[in-house]
C-alpha cells in the first residue's frame, strides 16, 4: 500500500512542477502573479523564463529518476529539491507576498516534498 502512494505523490508533484515550468514560460505573467509576487510590466522576462525552465527541468528530472533510477534515486532529488519552495517561501516575504501565499503554497509544497521522500526513502 505504501508504495503506490508514494509513487502516486511523486507522479503527481513531478507533473505539478512541470506544468508551473509550462505556465512560466506560455503564460508568465499570471504564473507570477500566481506565485505570490506580480512582475514588473518592463523588465522580468528573462527572470520569469528562467523560472519556467528551472521548473520544468526539475519536473522532468523527477520524472526519469522515477522511471529509470528508482525510489531511493527520487527520494534523495526529492530531498534536496524541497529546498527550492522553502526558498520561494522566504522570497515570497521578502518581496512584498503574503504570508497566506508563502506558508500556505510554498511552505506546504516543501512540507509534502519533505514527506513524500519520507516515504520513497521507506520503499
Amino acid at each position: 500500500m505504501l508504495t503506490p502512494l508514494a509513487y502516486g505523490l511523486a507522479i503527481v508533484l513531478n507533473l505539478l512542477i512541470l506544468f508551473i515550468g509550462a505556465r512560466f514560460l506560455f503564460v508568465p505573467r499570471p504564473a507570477a502573479a500566481g506565485y505570490g509576487v506580480p512582475a514588473k510590466k518592463d523588465g522580468d522576462a528573462a527572470y520569469l523564463t528562467i523560472k519556467g525552465l528551472r521548473d520544468g527541468g526539475y519536473g522532468l528530472l523527477g520524472l526519469a529518476l522515477l522511471a529509470f533510477a528508482g525510489a531511493t534515486a527520487e527520494a534523495w532529488f526529492m530531498l534536496v529539491v524541497a529546498l527550492v519552495p522553502l526558498g520561494d517561501t522566504v522570497i515570497v516575504l521578502r518581496n512584498g507576498g503574503t504570508k497566506a501565499v508563502a506558508f500556505g503554497i510554498h511552505f506546504a509544497t516543501a512540507v509534502i516534498v519533505l514527506v513524500n521522500a519520507v516515504l520513497l526513502f521507506a520503499l
